[in-house]
């Protein structure tokens, strides 16, 4: 049974700085390439580089940084990498106020922040092991999604018009200054954390940088979790830019009405992620992979029939929060799973190349969909990537393979 237990001080103060932090990039979504067009004058293909291009150079950057955060304190590493993107975002608008800006900076800026997330992550996800009981996983891994989903629902309104009110880099200020905050709130946690003991050179510290993808290609679940959650996480995010298209560009949505269609269903996180301890004590974490793995994917296909005027709007709404309420059902279920079957000493790397692989099949499948929609139109798109994603319950794991958790191993670094 999952417990419903206070969870403490240490993960107070890790929740709220994650919450400021959440909330900061809601409200600076989609900033950078705004500002591109807004303050640069960027056209299409400048907007779809900054997209693309940062992001995949910052999980490059990743690879050698997992190593790296492996065997470190991971909460001093959360603050490095809270203080870098701060370190990274300010100089925007610094730039902008002083008539320096340029499209270079804001690529590099993209790739160190996208880095740094993916580090952040591999920490939080090992540090989150050491400030709450194995038997409480689920509860804080469920109050993260609520609060990530409840940042996306009311940041990116917020967002555009403290834009229109304070100009195209006053979000790009609020994200940074947030990250300031959420490295406030983790230095605000105290006390001493064990360092893990480095091991391994040369060849083996190299061969090491893998081990992340080994251990998840290697376990019988995580293996096909993984692979059907890059699909599923890329084919739903390569729909968004053949939205703008067909919704604005075609179908005559102003632009409230494409932000609200986005939004509003975000609420659904905040449902699907109160279910989710109830849900696996009834039912058990075998059932929720097979049968809301499979609900994510079902409804996709939908997207196919939107129509102008307020019958198109809720369509598009109404299919994005069936999305979401199995999404953010799902996922603090697998992220939970995820943390209890990897061993400690490769908890930093095991969440790094999870993040890399989902982040690369995004850019592909994106870059994919946006060839094929400027050959045959969005809507055909749309129905090609909605039809595909049908196909994904394949890759969820089979009845009956549910290993016990493994015995975390005391963290000596890479082995």
């Amino acid at each position: 049974m999952v417990s419903s237990r206070p969870l403490g001080r240490g993960f107070g103060w890790l929740w709220a700085s994650y919450a400021v932090s959440a909330y900061g990039s809601g409200l600076g979504f989609g900033a950078l390439p705004l500002v591109a067009v807004l303050a640069l004058h960027a056209g299409p293909a400048q907007v779809s580089a900054l997209s693309a291009v940062g992001p995949a150079v910052g999980a490059l950057i990743a690879v050698p940084l997992a190593l790296w955060v492996e065997v470190r304190r991971k909460r001093s590493v959360m603050i490095m990498m809270d203080l870098a993107r701060f370190a990274a975002m300010v100089t925007i608008p610094v730039a902008y106020a002083f008539g320096w800006l340029g499209f270079v900076q804001l690529l590099v800026v993209s790739a160190v922040v996208a880095a740094a997330k993916i580090a952040f992550n591999a920490a939080g996800g090992a540090y989150l092991k050491a400030v709450v009981r194995p038997d409480d996983l689920l509860v804080a891994n469920a109050r993260f999604e609520s609060t990530n989903w409840s940042s996306i629902a009311v940041g990116p309104p917020l967002g555009g018009a403290a834009i229109g009110l304070f100009g195209p880099v006053a979000t790009v200020l609020a994200d940074a200054l947030s990250y300031l905050l959420s490295a406030l709130g983790l230095t605000a946690i105290g006390g001493r954390e064990e360092a893990p003991a480095a091991s391994g050179k040369g060849p083996l510290r190299a061969r090491a940088l893998l081990d992340g993808w080994r251990h998840i290609l290697g376990h019988p679940v995580l293996r096909p979790l993984y692979l059907n959650n890059m699909l599923v996480s890329g084919l739903i995010m390569a729909t968004e830019p053949l939205l703008a298209v067909l919704l604005i560009r075609q179908l005559g949505f102003p632009p409230w009405q494409y932000g609200l269609a986005f939004a509003a269903p975000c609420l659904g996180g905040l449902i699907g992620s109160r279910l989710a301890r109830r849900v696996v004590a009834r039912f058990g974490r075998a059932w929720v992979f097979r049968t809301i793995g499979t609900l994510r994917a079902v409804w996709l296909i939908g997207l196919v029939f939107v129509r102008p005027g307020v019958v198109g709007l809720v369509t598009v709404m109404v299919v994005e929060l069936a999305i979401i309420i199995n999404m953010s059902l799902y996922t603090p279920v697998l992220a939970t799973y995820r943390l209890e079957h990897t061993p400690e000493h490769l908890v930093a790397r095991t969440l790094t190349a999870w993040s890399i692989g989902q982040q690369a099949s995004i850019a592909v499948l994106t870059a994919l969909a946006g060839l094929l929609a400027d050959a045959t139109g969005p809507r055909t798109a749309l129905t090609v990537a909605g039809l595909l994603i049908l196909t994904t319950p394949l890759l969820l794991p089979r009845r009956g393979r549910t290993p016990h958790p493994v015995l975390n191993r005391p963290s000596h670094g890479p082995s």
